[in-house]
């Protein structure tokens, strides 16, 4: 929504975002010179062989929340009568766990007689990647548990090039460890990536499916074909002859390729020479790795962050919201809802067209 800000121009703004929108709770804040001032967070971890489930999750928020907002504001050295607007995460993501942020950012706007601003978390991915990062106009790579999406800026918006069909490369990941029963701490994507590391004698390659249909991917059905792999439910295929390493190691190499493949088309097509990796799966370093030999062979660079900005944070909820308010944009009262649904390119960034960026 328009507000009646207009572009504001203000000595010294403090944004403070929350955002919830799966198993992290996290809140940020952030300055109008792009500082980032404080960026705690909690993860809900749940045992080997378990996902997260919503009402669950959501309760972990609603424990955490209010402590997170404390630390925040203490690391920041600031009180919530220095904040000038309340950010959360409108969506995409979990109903429960997204309706944590929300609530509280309604009742310290209302305590405080602050604006609130609603974030589309994958355009807070990415908006974190360009601020931490400098990159310009790049090709980028979404990866998370949720979403797998190439994009490009165009026009206004955010423009999908490519993406998942069915579930996204995080949750193929995830779900393989669920298989494997390894620990979700720190995560379960970031064991699976130790595992494909672990020394052996040899690292056997076992060929799984690759599905990429023009620009979009499928990871469904390699997640179906490895579990059936490792269950030893596949004739003429002996479980013993596939090491959990092995299998870890292969999936990285097959879901990696594919998102390479993608990757360079839009490159190809927009005629970037950078790639910006945002979002919890571009820690992994094998990707950063394997993205960098393609675009190194193209002259680019790879624009990448570690996991305290690619993984989900309150900062980038911050960031994010205040370049909208900067630009004019907060959201009614009456509009602070949440979504499980908010493309990427749904969102109008007025922000770009004004060439107003926040800078470190």
């Amino acid at each position: 929504t328009q507000s009646t800000w207009g572009f504001i121009k203000m000595e010294k703004v403090f944004a403070l975002g929350i955002e919830g929108s799966a198993n992290k709770i996290g809140v940020g804040i952030v300055d109008s010179k792009g500082n980032i001032l404080a960026n705690p967070r909690k993860t809900y971890i749940t045992p080997p062989g378990t996902g997260f489930l919503p009402r669950e999750t959501a309760e972990h928020h609603r424990k955490e929340v209010l402590g997170l907002v404390k630390l925040a504001l203490e690391q920041a050295k600031l009180t919530l009568n220095d904040i000038t607007l309340f950010c959360y995460t409108k969506g995409p993501g979990m109903g429960g766990p997204l309706s944590v942020g929300a609530l509280v950012v309604r009742t310290l706007s209302l305590l405080y007689k602050k604006p609130i601003v609603g974030v589309n978390h994958c355009i807070a991915h990415i908006e974190m990647g360009r601020l931490v990062t400098h990159a310009e106009n790049p090709a980028i790579l979404y990866v998370s548990g949720g979403n797998t999406q190439v994009i490009a800026y165009s026009e206004k918006k955010y423009r999908i090039f490519g993406e998942t069909i069915d579930i996204a490369v995080g949750n193929c990941l995830d779900r393989f460890a669920r298989v494997l029963k390894i620990s979700n701490d720190p995560s379960p994507g970031y064991n699976i990536e130790q595992m494909a590391k672990k020394e052996r004698t040899v690292k056997k390659y076992i060929e799984l499916p690759y599905i990429v249909k023009g620009m979009d991917v499928s990871f469904s059905g390699i997640l179906s074909y490895i579990s059936d792999l490792y269950a030893g439910k596949l004739a003429g295929i002996k479980a013993e002859d596939c090491t959990p390493e092995d299998l870890c190691y292969s999936l990285q190499e097959t879901v990696f390729s594919m998102l390479v493949e993608t990757t360079e088309r839009a490159m190809a097509h927009c005629g970037s020479s950078e790639v910006l990796l945002v979002g919890g799966v571009a820690c992994n370093v094998k990707l950063q790795e394997m993205m960098q030999i393609m675009t190194s062979e193209r002259g680019g660079t790879v624009c990448a962050m570690d996991e305290r900005y690619c993984i989900d944070n309150g900062a980038m909820i911050a960031y994010t919201g205040l370049l909208m308010f900067m630009n004019g944009i907060t959201t009614p009262l009456s509009e602070t809802t949440f979504t499980q649904r908010y493309r990427t390119d749904e969102v109008t960034v007025t922000w770009r067209q004004h060439h107003f960026l926040l800078s470190l």
